[in-house]
């Protein structure tokens, strides 16, 4: 299935950096660049791509102008703001204006595609996904929560692996990747998600990462 890809950044060498990783795939298919948010607004006008790679600092309209504009005519486009810093305020203004994740601008090739296509499936790209991460995340949580719940002023209480899952589902992994990286089935992977989705009154799995990302959880 070819994924088409509009991509705005101000900086052109980022642009022709971004644009040549994506021709190493064949499914990825960039139909429109822009160096501002009002040039990539009048290509927007002319067609949607199935994911928009969106700088969010740029001039004439930033980042952000663009998702306002989107959220203000209900155009409903996966986007993926590009970052050259972990600037987490600004990145969660974004998600809350309706970007489906992000990406730091030195992202490798195996992470674009794959942040891409989870985008295009419907999913949120939320963090770099990588598996050595995911050791070191499930070891580090495993010595620092002790006890079998962890409790915020804010949230009913979490139990540890349930920590441990929403953390990976906000890194932007499906069921079966946590599954494989906890030693775990799938299905139970899957109840303990439901379960967190009802213990933060979440309605889907965008809107429980975004209540912990609001709160400094992750």
């Amino acid at each position: 299935m070819s994924i088409s890809i509009m991509l705005a950044d101000d900086q052109t060498l980022v642009r022709e950096g971004i644009r040549s990783l994506l021709q190493l795939n064949a499914n990825l298919n960039v139909i429109g660049e822009a160096a501002d948010g009002k040039a990539l607004i009048s290509l927007l006008e002319q067609q949607l791509p199935d994911v928009l790679l969106l700088d969010i600092r740029m001039p004439v309209m930033s980042g952000v102008d663009v998702l306002e504009y989107l959220t203000k005519h209900q155009i409903e486009l996966p986007v993926l703001v590009l970052t050259t810093f972990d600037d987490h305020d600004l990145v969660l203004n974004c998600i809350k204006l309706g970007a489906r994740g992000y990406l730091r601008k030195d992202v490798n090739f195996d992470d674009l595609t794959c942040a891409i296509e989870k985008l295009a499936q419907g999913e949120t790209w939320l963090q770099p996904a990588m598996s050595e991460r995911v050791s070191k995340l499930s070891k580090d949580l495993s010595s620092e929560l002790v006890n079998d719940t962890w409790q915020h002023d804010y949230l009913p209480s979490l139990t540890k692996i349930e920590v441990q899952v929403l953390k990976l589902v906000a890194a932007g992994y499906s069921n079966h990747e946590i599954a494989d990286a906890l030693y775990k089935s799938v299905g139970t992977v899957r109840n303990q998600v439901s379960s967190i989705l009802t213990k933060l009154d979440a309605r889907d799995r965008t809107r429980a990462v975004l209540k912990a990302l609001d709160l400094g959880l992750i």
